[in-house]
């Protein structure tokens, strides 16, 4: 994840299995406010589709989809 960019808040979510790593993305997000950053760690790599598709339908702000050491990075911005 690029230095600038601060989460507000950061699910680990690599115990869980599709769909629990989208599900916990979506109930931060209810409890976010507007221009919050939400983290997700997830080792399911149906994560990796589910959640940029999830962001994508809901009208927010995808800020990467990022590989790392044995799971993903999953960064989102809430703009609605």
């Amino acid at each position: 994840m690029s230095e600038e960019i601060k989460p507000t808040k950061i699910i680990d979510a690599r115990g869980s299995y599709c769909p629990g790593p989208l599900m916990e993305l979506i109930k931060a997000y209810k409890q976010a406010k507007i221009g919050d950053i939400i983290s997700v760690y997830s080792g399911d790599s149906g994560t990796k589709i589910d959640a940029p598709a999830w962001v994508k339908k809901s009208g927010n702000e995808l800020l990467g989809v990022f590989d790392r050491d044995g799971y993903f990075e999953i960064v989102v911005k809430k703009t609605r």
